[in-house]
């Protein structure tokens, strides 16, 4: 595989010249809703088309799934399963942040073989931050190895949670509610979370879907960190599994305090 920091560089270059000079710029007609509070604009598909086309470069015979050709043909998910490499692209994640002009998005790519998620990639454009994991090689920023925050006591714990019960309160009253946990700051962006549980500044992060260009590099790299990266029902992650909730923690304990609460998860 191509070493993981030219994919970093890669990643960064194409962020510098597509996102960041447009945050705060864009026109009305640079933003639309592919469906009720699911929004794109002309960042994330000028993202996703540059880096599909550096990415089948830099790797020979590798595929790409990517958010926004996912939603025109949602049988590209397929991808996953199938024998070649494949890079899984969320080309701006925390696009209704970026839309509205808040700070609060990033780049999030993975690089799945044969259903294993094997490296992760993910950007933050305003801070420069990138966080990158290969499986089994640890999880670093800046060439500082990530690593999740100490054990902590539940009522200690603080984090990210979205999504709702089957019974419909959302998974952050729960938690607030339970007052089991410290609470719950949701930033709006996935990716961002991730980053924050792996360098220790959270205890968990909760999604009530798994879709792979949300989740399949953080899932990594706070594995990789030294958390703990699971579906909520304790089953391995897997990117090929689109409809799943997971929850990535720093600790055994504060997974399992987090899936206590919230195990009726939809």
């Amino acid at each position: 595989m191509t070493h993981p920091d030219k994919i970093a560089a890669v990643i960064r270059e194409i962020a510098q010249v597509e996102i960041v000079p447009r945050f705060r710029m864009l026109a009305q007609e640079d933003i639309r809703e592919k469906k009720p509070g699911d929004f794109v604009t002309v960042a994330d598909l000028a993202v996703e088309r540059a880096l599909t086309e550096r990415l089948r470069d830099a790797a020979p015979g590798s595929v790409v799934l990517g958010e926004e050709a996912a939603h025109e043909d949602p049988t590209r998910l397929a991808l996953l399963g199938e024998a070649a490499p494949v890079w899984v692209i969320d080309p701006v994640d925390g696009t209704a942040n970026f839309a509205r002009g808040a700070p609060g998005f990033g780049v999030i790519v993975a690089r799945v073989e044969r259903g294993t998620v094997v490296a992760g990639w993910i950007y933050d454009p305003l801070a420069d931050m990138m966080a990158v994991a290969e499986r089994g090689g640890g999880a670093w920023s800046g060439g500082i190895r990530l690593a999740v925050a100490a054990e902590a006591e539940p009522s200690a714990l603080v984090g990210a949670a979205y999504g709702r019960s089957r019974a419909g309160p959302r998974a952050s009253k729960l938690l607030e509610d339970s007052r089991r946990i410290a609470g719950v700051r949701n930033l709006g962006c996935s990716a961002l979370e991730y980053i924050r549980v792996a360098e220790g500044a959270a205890h968990f992060s909760l999604h009530s879907r798994s879709l792979p260009w949300d989740h399949a590099a953080g899932m990594l790299i706070v594995a990789e960190a030294g958390g703990v990266s699971r579906f909520l029902d304790g089953s391995a992650y897997d990117p090929r599994i689109a409809d799943r909730a997971v929850l990535a923690a720093a600790s055994p304990t504060a997974w399992e305090t987090v899936q206590s609460v919230v195990v009726a998860l939809a």
